[in-house]
């Protein structure tokens, strides 16, 4: 099948996405459907592409395409893919340009002549050096795909031993689902930077997933997370589980902040608990007389409504989604891509005018779509704008799943919170200290990874200027 045409750049919209991934071992029920309502509950984790592979214990099956979950896959799609396990992800590129042939599951043909097939969230920092070592391994142009031909190349018979030979070698952050024609496997870093969790079905068998709001959609039973170092396998004979590695936990931070849906659950707390507690937090750390709380929607919503209790000021929602808005392949003409958050924004001018609004939202990247919001506000006749952030400044890009974009285009690298202010045009703008952040999440801070606001990265990244959010693979090879 030919490949298809690269997407055109999105809006500016800050950060955006990680992957997700699921796994589904069933031998009851039609494995391709249940992907398929996984993947949905992970839509938020990428929309750029989806796939879903399947094996009927013989020969394995996969299907992908570019865009939604529901464009990718209409019912006569999913009807000829039989089997009774599978995977699925979503994506959003963070290596890889994004085209049809870097649209995951990625399929490789073992030296055995059966297949595997690979879903990975997370991003590998060590790719140049693996790539020299790998029979085709400088034709790959991804990670995951890397991977995919690592595990095939793998000398060992066994998929469970190339998986724990092949992860003692690489570096970075991976949350992977993988599959012969037989058994499932999840497969968590040793630091557990991208989150994976295990669930039972209720007419038998499991799931592997990114997020718990996966589980719940197809009514499985949350186990447990995966722990950071182990790898599970589903087959007929159920659920196993290997420590391959010594666990040092650095979950990412930024997955409370905005990255994951509000119903996911963790062992200490739900995300939306979280960012409760985060706004709380930031009504004291950050108060001022106002005379409305609105969110930034959708990620701002919960803790608008911890820093509007906090506060006793009001809280309402100012601020109509447009929820049909996501990655388009239709590229906005300059003068729409200058207003472009009023794609996905429309202010209620009757609840805003004459205001005094304490803005929150989640986090500021590169301060465009801040500023855009808050000429918008005014033009919608607010008296006073006053942001508040749940984070801390972004200062630092992300290496490990989450395009954040360079350091050099990251207003919070080298500008002060004053600076900040003057560029987005607030009135007064306060970010929520390292510590509240850390407190909110109820998790010890030396297990977390919070890279992008402090720099200190738990796993180190070679040639650490390298571009975030880029083809790290082909930019170091071809450098």
């Amino acid at each position: 099948m030919p490949a298809r045409p690269a997407r055109p750049p999105a809006p500016d919209s800050g950060a955006r996405d990680a992957c997700g991934v699921v796994g589904i071992y069933t031998p009851d029920e039609p494995v391709a459907k249940l992907c398929y309502y996984g993947l949905y509950a992970l839509q938020h984790r990428g929309q750029e592409s989806a796939g879903i592979a399947v094996s009927d214990g013989h020969h394995i099956l996969v299907t992908k395409e570019m865009g939604l979950v529901s464009q990718a896959f209409k019912a006569s799609r999913l009807a000829g893919l039989d089997g009774h396990l599978g995977i699925g992800h979503v994506r959003y590129s963070t290596t890889g340009s994004s085209t049809w042939h870097n649209a995951q599951p990625s399929f490789k043909v073992t030296g055995q002549g059966g297949g595997i097939a690979l879903g990975h969230n997370g991003n590998l920092v060590n790719t140049v050096e693996l790539s020299r070592d790998v029979p085709g391994g400088d034709n790959c142009t991804s990670d995951s795909e890397l991977l995919a031909a690592m595990l095939a190349a793998h000398p060992s018979r066994s998929l469970e031993d190339a998986l724990v030979a092949t992860s003692e070698r690489i570096r970075g952050a991976f949350s992977l689902v993988v599959m012969d024609e037989r058994t499932v496997y999840g497969v968590r870093d040793r630091h557990g930077v991208r989150p994976l969790v295990i669930g039972r079905l209720p007419h038998g068998g499991s799931v592997i997933a990114s997020e718990t709001a996966a589980l719940d959609i197809l009514g499985a039973e949350l186990l447990r997370e995966v722990r950071p170092g182990e790898l599970v396998a589903i087959d007929e004979h159920g659920l196993r589980s290997r420590q391959w590695a010594e666990p040092s936990p650095r979950f990412c931070l930024f997955e409370y902040v905005y990255v994951a849906r509000p119903d996911h659950r963790t062992q200490e707390t739900t995300m939306y608990a979280a960012r409760r507690r985060m706004g709380a937090l930031l009504a004291k750390e950050a108060p001022v007389p106002a005379d409305l709380v609105i969110p930034v929607p959708d990620s701002g919503t919960a803790a608008a409504s911890g820093y509007s209790e906090a506060s006793g000021i009001p809280h309402a929602e100012g601020l109509v989604k447009n929820r049909y808005v996501g990655r388009t392949f239709i590229e906005p003409s300059q003068s729409l891509r200058e207003l472009g958050i009023r794609l996905k924004l429309n202010p209620l001018r009757d609840v805003l005018e004459g205001q005094r609004l304490v803005v929150v939202d989640d986090s500021i990247v590169r301060g465009n779509t801040s500023r855009q919001l808050v000429a918008m506000l005014r033009e919608s006749g607010a008296a006073e704008v006053h942001l508040r952030i749940t984070a801390p400044p972004v200062r630092n890009p992300c290496f490990y799943g989450i395009d954040m974009a360079t350091r050099a285009e990251l207003i919070g690298s080298d500008r002060t919170i004053e600076e900040i202010r003057e560029f987005v045009g607030a009135d007064s703008l306060a970010f929520l200290s390292l510590d509240a952040l850390v407190d909110s999440t109820r998790r010890p801070k030396g297990t977390l990874c919070r890279a992008c606001f402090d720099g200190e990265y738990p796993i180190p990244v070679p040639g650490e200027h390298a571009v975030a959010g880029k083809d790290v693979l082909v930019q170091l090879r071809s450098s």
